[in-house]
């Protein structure tokens, strides 16, 4: 299995018992080699300020990443030179500094699936290592 990197919705929705998303992203995540799942750190600490006001699930986050259930990428300097190039590339859409993250630490490590929801950001994009991202579930 190829590796996919996750953008922050998808992780929100397998949170989130009551997010409409909430079963398919959960079973997409349960079908993929956690050796396989990428989790910038970016990503990580948006979906933390997304569920701060839970904080048993926040935790249980916490504990799943360290766990091993997804691999924590680490931010690059190269990545932050690449985020500032495509955050002033998209800055009419705009494009923020997680999806930024996304697309920088993508290319760096070659990899063309992306799990995510923001189809209208990813989409839209054009990664210098692919033609286009595989956006996933």
């Amino acid at each position: 299995m190829t590796p996919v990197l996750f953008d922050t919705g998808v992780i929100i929705a397998a949170l989130l018992k009551r997010d409409p998303h909430h079963q398919g992203c959960s079973a997409f995540i349960q079908a993929t080699d956690r050796r396989q799942r990428l989790v910038p750190a970016t990503v990580i600490a948006e979906v933390a300020g997304m569920v701060e006001h839970l904080p048993e699930i926040e935790a249980a986050f916490y504990d799943s990443v360290a766990g091993g259930s997804f691999v924590l990428v680490q931010i690059e300097n190269a990545d932050l030179v690449r985020m500032a190039e495509l955050v002033r590339q998209y800055r009419d859409f705009p494009l923020g500094g997680t999806d930024a993250s996304v697309v920088a630490i993508a290319e760096r490590l070659g990899v063309a699936d992306v799990a995510t929801l923001d189809h209208r950001h990813f989409r839209a994009i054009r990664p210098a290592h692919t033609p286009a991202f595989n956006l996933l579930p």
